[in-house]
Protein backbone atom coordinates (compact mmCIF):
# COMPACT_ATOMS: atom_id res chain seq x y z
CA UNK A 1 0.00 0.00 0.00
CA UNK A 2 1.32 3.46 -0.64
CA UNK A 3 -0.19 5.31 1.56
CA UNK A 4 -2.21 4.43 5.08
CA UNK A 5 -5.60 4.23 5.67
CA UNK A 6 -7.20 7.09 8.47
CA UNK A 7 -9.27 4.63 11.26
CA UNK A 8 -12.38 5.55 9.48
CA UNK A 9 -10.46 4.14 5.95
CA UNK A 10 -9.79 0.73 7.54
CA UNK A 11 -13.35 -0.20 8.48
CA UNK A 12 -14.46 1.83 12.11
CA UNK A 13 -17.62 2.01 12.64
CA UNK A 14 -19.83 3.41 15.68
CA UNK A 15 -20.16 -0.14 16.10
CA UNK A 16 -16.55 -0.81 17.11
CA UNK A 17 -16.63 2.65 18.72
CA UNK A 18 -19.92 1.86 21.13
CA UNK A 19 -17.62 -0.39 22.68
CA UNK A 20 -14.93 1.25 24.30
CA UNK A 21 -14.95 3.53 27.65
CA UNK A 22 -13.44 6.36 28.60
CA UNK A 23 -10.85 4.86 29.72
CA UNK A 24 -9.95 2.95 27.22
CA UNK A 25 -9.81 5.38 25.27
CA UNK A 26 -7.42 7.17 27.38
CA UNK A 27 -5.21 4.10 27.67
CA UNK A 28 -5.52 2.06 24.32
CA UNK A 29 -6.24 2.46 21.11
CA UNK A 30 -7.86 0.32 18.31
CA UNK A 31 -6.15 -1.26 15.54
CA UNK A 32 -7.31 -3.90 12.44
CA UNK A 33 -5.76 -7.17 11.21
CA UNK A 34 -4.78 -6.64 8.17
CA UNK A 35 -2.80 -10.45 7.58
CA UNK A 36 -2.06 -12.68 10.10
CA UNK A 37 0.86 -15.56 9.60
CA UNK A 38 1.66 -18.19 12.17
CA UNK A 39 3.88 -16.20 14.89
CA UNK A 40 2.17 -12.79 14.04
CA UNK A 41 -0.08 -10.20 13.09
CA UNK A 42 0.22 -6.91 10.82
CA UNK A 43 -1.95 -4.34 12.16
CA UNK A 44 -2.63 -0.85 11.40
CA UNK A 45 -4.45 1.93 13.35
CA UNK A 46 -4.53 4.42 10.81
CA UNK A 47 -0.33 5.22 11.73
CA UNK A 48 1.00 3.02 9.51
CA UNK A 49 1.59 -0.80 10.17
CA UNK A 50 2.99 -2.82 13.39
CA UNK A 51 3.20 -6.10 13.74
CA UNK A 52 2.87 -8.08 16.76
CA UNK A 53 3.94 -11.38 18.16
CA UNK A 54 0.38 -13.63 18.38
CA UNK A 55 1.41 -17.07 20.69
CA UNK A 56 -0.30 -20.06 21.68
CA UNK A 57 -0.96 -17.80 25.35
CA UNK A 58 -2.48 -15.19 23.50
CA UNK A 59 -4.60 -16.94 21.47
CA UNK A 60 -6.27 -18.94 24.95
CA UNK A 61 -6.31 -15.45 26.43
CA UNK A 62 -8.18 -13.26 23.90
CA UNK A 63 -9.77 -15.83 21.52
CA UNK A 64 -9.35 -16.82 17.94
CA UNK A 65 -8.29 -13.83 15.83
CA UNK A 66 -8.86 -13.78 11.96
CA UNK A 67 -8.10 -10.89 9.25
CA UNK A 68 -10.53 -8.12 9.42
CA UNK A 69 -10.69 -7.84 13.48
CA UNK A 70 -10.49 -4.80 15.77
CA UNK A 71 -8.29 -5.29 18.64
CA UNK A 72 -7.36 -2.61 21.44
CA UNK A 73 -4.13 -1.80 22.21
CA UNK A 74 -2.58 -0.65 25.40
CA UNK A 75 -0.04 2.78 24.36
CA UNK A 76 2.89 1.16 25.30
CA UNK A 77 6.11 1.22 23.31
CA UNK A 78 5.54 -2.26 22.45
CA UNK A 79 1.75 -2.15 22.23
CA UNK A 80 0.15 -5.37 24.03
CA UNK A 81 -3.28 -6.48 23.47
CA UNK A 82 -5.62 -5.54 25.86
CA UNK A 83 -9.03 -7.79 24.47
CA UNK A 84 -10.29 -7.91 20.82
CA UNK A 85 -13.68 -6.02 20.14
CA UNK A 86 -16.93 -7.94 19.26
CA UNK A 87 -17.13 -8.47 15.63
CA UNK A 88 -20.11 -7.03 13.49
CA UNK A 89 -19.68 -9.48 11.05
CA UNK A 90 -17.86 -13.55 10.60
CA UNK A 91 -17.42 -15.86 7.75
CA UNK A 92 -16.41 -19.26 9.17
CA UNK A 93 -16.37 -22.71 8.16
CA UNK A 94 -16.45 -26.23 9.61
CA UNK A 95 -12.64 -26.80 9.35
CA UNK A 96 -11.52 -29.56 6.50
CA UNK A 97 -10.06 -32.98 7.76
CA UNK A 98 -11.23 -35.47 10.02
CA UNK A 99 -11.00 -33.25 12.93
CA UNK A 100 -13.91 -31.51 14.11
CA UNK A 101 -13.72 -27.37 14.56
CA UNK A 102 -14.59 -24.30 12.87
CA UNK A 103 -11.73 -22.17 10.98
CA UNK A 104 -12.66 -18.54 11.06
CA UNK A 105 -11.92 -16.92 7.34
CA UNK A 106 -12.57 -13.13 7.89
CA UNK A 107 -14.42 -10.76 10.26
CA UNK A 108 -16.26 -7.85 10.13
CA UNK A 109 -16.51 -7.86 6.20
CA UNK A 110 -19.82 -5.41 4.98
CA UNK A 111 -20.01 -7.55 2.21
CA UNK A 112 -19.13 -10.16 0.21
CA UNK A 113 -18.53 -10.75 -3.70
CA UNK A 114 -19.38 -14.48 -4.37
CA UNK A 115 -17.16 -14.93 -7.56
CA UNK A 116 -17.86 -17.86 -9.65
CA UNK A 117 -16.58 -17.96 -13.24
CA UNK A 118 -19.06 -18.25 -16.67
CA UNK A 119 -17.44 -21.40 -18.01
CA UNK A 120 -17.53 -25.12 -17.11
CA UNK A 121 -16.94 -24.26 -13.21
CA UNK A 122 -20.47 -22.61 -13.33
CA UNK A 123 -22.29 -24.29 -10.28
CA UNK A 124 -25.43 -23.17 -8.53
CA UNK A 125 -24.95 -25.85 -6.09
CA UNK A 126 -21.60 -23.86 -4.89
CA UNK A 127 -23.45 -20.72 -4.95
CA UNK A 128 -25.85 -21.34 -2.97
CA UNK A 129 -23.37 -23.25 -0.51
CA UNK A 130 -21.03 -19.64 -0.39
CA UNK A 131 -24.97 -17.85 0.09
CA UNK A 132 -25.58 -20.01 3.05
CA UNK A 133 -22.18 -18.95 4.69
CA UNK A 134 -22.29 -15.15 3.67
CA UNK A 135 -26.12 -14.49 5.28
CA UNK A 136 -25.11 -16.57 7.91
CA UNK A 137 -22.10 -14.58 8.85
CA UNK A 138 -24.28 -11.54 8.95
CA UNK A 139 -22.42 -9.73 5.55
CA UNK A 140 -24.63 -8.67 2.35
CA UNK A 141 -24.16 -11.09 -0.27
CA UNK A 142 -23.56 -10.13 -4.07
CA UNK A 143 -22.56 -13.07 -6.87
CA UNK A 144 -20.33 -11.36 -9.43
CA UNK A 145 -20.19 -13.53 -12.40
CA UNK A 146 -16.60 -13.32 -13.96
CA UNK A 147 -15.29 -14.22 -17.27
CA UNK A 148 -18.83 -12.80 -19.18
CA UNK A 149 -16.67 -11.79 -22.01
CA UNK A 150 -15.66 -15.21 -22.30
CA UNK A 151 -19.05 -16.73 -22.27
CA UNK A 152 -22.06 -16.57 -25.29
CA UNK A 153 -24.72 -17.73 -22.84
CA UNK A 154 -23.35 -15.28 -19.95
CA UNK A 155 -27.22 -13.53 -19.68
CA UNK A 156 -28.28 -17.13 -19.57
CA UNK A 157 -26.49 -18.02 -16.46
CA UNK A 158 -27.01 -14.30 -14.88
CA UNK A 159 -30.99 -15.31 -14.88
CA UNK A 160 -30.61 -18.74 -13.35
CA UNK A 161 -28.63 -17.26 -10.51
CA UNK A 162 -31.35 -14.27 -10.08
CA UNK A 163 -33.81 -17.30 -9.76
CA UNK A 164 -32.34 -18.05 -6.38
CA UNK A 165 -33.68 -15.12 -4.77
CA UNK A 166 -35.27 -12.38 -6.62
CA UNK A 167 -33.93 -9.71 -4.41
CA UNK A 168 -30.43 -11.05 -4.42
CA UNK A 169 -27.70 -8.90 -6.23
CA UNK A 170 -26.35 -10.58 -9.29
CA UNK A 171 -23.36 -8.91 -11.61
CA UNK A 172 -21.94 -10.20 -14.66
CA UNK A 173 -18.82 -8.64 -15.31
CA UNK A 174 -15.73 -8.73 -17.37
CA UNK A 175 -12.62 -8.01 -15.15
CA UNK A 176 -10.40 -6.50 -18.32
CA UNK A 177 -13.57 -3.72 -19.19
CA UNK A 178 -13.46 -1.21 -16.46
CA UNK A 179 -16.68 -0.49 -17.29
CA UNK A 180 -17.66 -3.41 -16.31
CA UNK A 181 -15.74 -3.42 -12.85
CA UNK A 182 -17.50 0.06 -12.08
CA UNK A 183 -21.15 -1.85 -11.63
CA UNK A 184 -19.37 -3.33 -8.05
CA UNK A 185 -18.30 0.34 -7.11
CA UNK A 186 -21.86 0.86 -5.11
CA UNK A 187 -20.29 -1.36 -2.49
CA UNK A 188 -16.86 0.03 -2.23
CA UNK A 189 -17.25 3.32 -0.80
CA UNK A 190 -14.97 4.76 1.39
CA UNK A 191 -14.63 2.77 5.41
CA UNK A 192 -16.01 -0.25 3.97
CA UNK A 193 -15.15 -3.52 3.59
CA UNK A 194 -15.72 -6.20 1.10
CA UNK A 195 -14.52 -9.63 0.48
CA UNK A 196 -13.59 -11.86 -2.41
CA UNK A 197 -14.76 -15.87 -1.83
CA UNK A 198 -15.14 -18.67 -4.97
CA UNK A 199 -13.29 -21.22 -5.98
CA UNK A 200 -9.51 -21.31 -7.18
CA UNK A 201 -9.29 -20.10 -11.14
CA UNK A 202 -12.67 -17.93 -10.49
CA UNK A 203 -10.97 -15.06 -11.47
CA UNK A 204 -10.38 -13.70 -7.92
CA UNK A 205 -7.11 -12.52 -7.56
CA UNK A 206 -7.76 -10.65 -11.39
CA UNK A 207 -10.71 -9.07 -10.07
CA UNK A 208 -9.17 -7.99 -7.19
CA UNK A 209 -6.21 -6.34 -8.88
CA UNK A 210 -8.95 -4.47 -11.13
CA UNK A 211 -10.48 -2.75 -7.71
CA UNK A 212 -7.40 -2.26 -6.49
CA UNK A 213 -5.78 -0.65 -9.82
CA UNK A 214 -2.88 -2.47 -9.70
CA UNK A 215 -1.07 -5.58 -9.90
CA UNK A 216 -0.97 -6.86 -6.29
CA UNK A 217 -2.58 -10.36 -6.46
CA UNK A 218 -0.73 -13.28 -8.68
CA UNK A 219 -2.82 -13.99 -11.33
CA UNK A 220 -2.38 -17.72 -13.12
CA UNK A 221 -4.28 -19.28 -16.17
CA UNK A 222 -7.22 -22.28 -15.76
CA UNK A 223 -6.15 -25.92 -16.54
CA UNK A 224 -7.47 -26.35 -19.81
CA UNK A 225 -8.94 -29.68 -19.80
CA UNK A 226 -11.18 -29.07 -17.02
CA UNK A 227 -11.13 -25.36 -16.32
CA UNK A 228 -10.63 -25.97 -12.82
CA UNK A 229 -8.51 -22.90 -11.08
CA UNK A 230 -4.51 -22.96 -9.64
CA UNK A 231 -4.47 -21.65 -6.05
CA UNK A 232 -2.57 -18.38 -6.63
CA UNK A 233 -3.81 -16.41 -3.52
CA UNK A 234 -1.93 -18.34 -0.63
CA UNK A 235 -3.31 -16.53 2.00
CA UNK A 236 -5.74 -14.03 3.68
CA UNK A 237 -5.04 -10.01 3.34
CA UNK A 238 -6.91 -6.96 3.68
CA UNK A 239 -5.73 -4.31 1.12
CA UNK A 240 -6.56 -0.78 0.43
CA UNK A 241 -8.36 0.45 -2.19
CA UNK A 242 -7.91 4.21 -3.94
CA UNK A 243 -11.39 5.40 -3.32
CA UNK A 244 -11.05 4.36 0.36
CA UNK A 245 -12.62 0.70 0.64
CA UNK A 246 -10.87 -2.67 2.17
CA UNK A 247 -10.86 -5.38 0.35
CA UNK A 248 -10.07 -8.87 0.81
CA UNK A 249 -8.89 -11.68 -1.59
CA UNK A 250 -8.85 -15.49 -0.33
CA UNK A 251 -7.83 -18.42 -1.44
CA UNK A 252 -9.93 -20.84 -3.19
CA UNK A 253 -11.68 -22.94 -0.73
CA UNK A 254 -12.27 -26.65 -2.22
CA UNK A 255 -13.81 -27.71 0.27
CA UNK A 256 -16.84 -25.70 2.26
CA UNK A 257 -18.39 -27.46 4.82
CA UNK A 258 -21.63 -26.02 6.48
CA UNK A 259 -21.51 -26.30 10.58
CA UNK A 260 -23.70 -23.76 13.09
CA UNK A 261 -25.16 -22.31 10.31
CA UNK A 262 -28.94 -22.96 10.38
CA UNK A 263 -30.34 -19.69 9.71
CA UNK A 264 -27.66 -18.65 6.92
CA UNK A 265 -29.50 -21.55 5.22
CA UNK A 266 -33.06 -20.91 6.43
CA UNK A 267 -32.18 -17.45 4.55
CA UNK A 268 -30.66 -19.46 1.33
CA UNK A 269 -33.56 -21.41 1.16
CA UNK A 270 -36.11 -19.04 2.21
CA UNK A 271 -39.02 -20.20 -0.52
CA UNK A 272 -38.46 -23.64 0.70
CA UNK A 273 -38.63 -22.78 4.14
CA UNK A 274 -42.20 -20.79 3.46
CA UNK A 275 -43.49 -23.46 1.55
CA UNK A 276 -42.90 -25.98 3.83
CA UNK A 277 -44.56 -23.85 6.58
CA UNK A 278 -48.01 -24.34 4.28
CA UNK A 279 -47.94 -28.38 4.64
CA UNK A 280 -50.30 -29.91 6.03
CA UNK A 281 -48.39 -31.52 9.11
CA UNK A 282 -45.40 -29.77 10.97
CA UNK A 283 -42.83 -32.85 10.79
CA UNK A 284 -43.55 -33.19 7.23
CA UNK A 285 -40.63 -35.19 4.74
CA UNK A 286 -41.65 -33.78 1.36
CA UNK A 287 -41.85 -37.29 0.36
CA UNK A 288 -45.36 -38.72 0.09
CA UNK A 289 -47.30 -37.31 2.96
CA UNK A 290 -50.65 -35.79 1.97
CA UNK A 291 -51.22 -31.88 1.86
CA UNK A 292 -47.44 -31.71 1.39
CA UNK A 293 -46.78 -27.46 -0.23
CA UNK A 294 -43.04 -28.34 -1.28
CA UNK A 295 -44.11 -31.40 -3.59
CA UNK A 296 -47.29 -29.34 -5.21
CA UNK A 297 -44.69 -26.62 -5.63
CA UNK A 298 -42.35 -29.26 -7.82
CA UNK A 299 -45.51 -30.43 -9.90
CA UNK A 300 -46.61 -26.93 -10.87
CA UNK A 301 -42.83 -26.03 -11.67
CA UNK A 302 -42.91 -23.09 -9.17
CA UNK A 303 -39.87 -25.29 -7.38
CA UNK A 304 -36.88 -26.78 -9.09
CA UNK A 305 -36.17 -30.74 -8.15
CA UNK A 306 -31.98 -29.50 -8.12
CA UNK A 307 -32.53 -26.88 -5.30
CA UNK A 308 -35.07 -29.20 -2.98
CA UNK A 309 -32.16 -31.74 -3.37
CA UNK A 310 -29.49 -29.65 -2.43
CA UNK A 311 -31.59 -27.68 -0.02
CA UNK A 312 -32.08 -31.49 2.00
CA UNK A 313 -28.28 -32.04 1.14
CA UNK A 314 -27.16 -29.10 2.94
CA UNK A 315 -29.58 -29.51 5.73
CA UNK A 316 -28.52 -33.21 6.18
CA UNK A 317 -24.60 -31.76 6.72
CA UNK A 318 -25.31 -28.58 8.63
CA UNK A 319 -27.15 -31.12 11.16
CA UNK A 320 -24.41 -33.48 11.22
CA UNK A 321 -21.33 -31.26 11.24
CA UNK A 322 -23.37 -29.20 13.93
CA UNK A 323 -23.39 -32.36 16.39
CA UNK A 324 -20.11 -33.44 15.63
CA UNK A 325 -19.07 -29.58 16.73
CA UNK A 326 -21.36 -29.53 19.93
CA UNK A 327 -19.56 -32.97 21.00
CA UNK A 328 -16.56 -31.74 20.43
CA UNK A 329 -17.19 -28.90 22.76
CA UNK A 330 -19.05 -30.78 25.31
CA UNK A 331 -16.15 -32.89 25.68
CA UNK A 332 -13.23 -30.29 26.16
CA UNK A 333 -15.42 -28.53 28.39
CA UNK A 334 -15.38 -31.68 30.81
CA UNK A 335 -11.48 -32.38 29.95
CA UNK A 336 -11.34 -28.46 31.19
CA UNK A 337 -13.42 -29.45 34.51
CA UNK A 338 -11.29 -32.39 35.11
CA UNK A 339 -7.79 -30.46 34.94
CA UNK A 340 -9.45 -27.93 36.86
CA UNK A 341 -10.11 -30.44 39.61
CA UNK A 342 -6.74 -31.76 39.44
CA UNK A 343 -5.06 -28.69 39.56
CA UNK A 344 -7.31 -27.81 42.75
CA UNK A 345 -6.24 -31.28 44.63
CA UNK A 346 -2.74 -30.19 43.90
CA UNK A 347 -3.39 -27.19 45.46
CA UNK A 348 -4.53 -28.54 48.49
CA UNK A 349 -2.07 -31.23 48.85
CA UNK A 350 0.60 -29.10 48.71
CA UNK A 351 -0.80 -26.53 51.46
CA UNK A 352 0.81 -27.51 55.48
CA UNK A 353 -1.43 -29.37 57.26
CA UNK A 354 -3.47 -27.26 59.86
Amino acid sequence: MTSQPSLAGLGWQAFFQQQLSLEEWQHGHPVRVLEQHKTLLEVSGGQGIVRLPFTPAAFSQHGAVCVGDWLLLDNSEQPQIIRRLERLSCFQRRAAGIKAGMQLIAANVDTAFIVCSLNDDFNLNRIERYLSIVHESGAEAVVVLSKADLCEQAEDYRQQVQKLDPLLAVVSVSAFAQDSIQQLMPWCGCGKTVALLGSSGAGKSTLSNQLLGQEIQATAAIREDDSKGRHTTTRRSLLSMAGGAMILDTPGMRELQLADCADGLAQTFADIEELAGQCRFADCGHSNEPGCAVRQALHNGVLDERRLRHYEKLQREQQLNSATLAQRRAGEREIGKLHKRILNERKRQKRPDQ
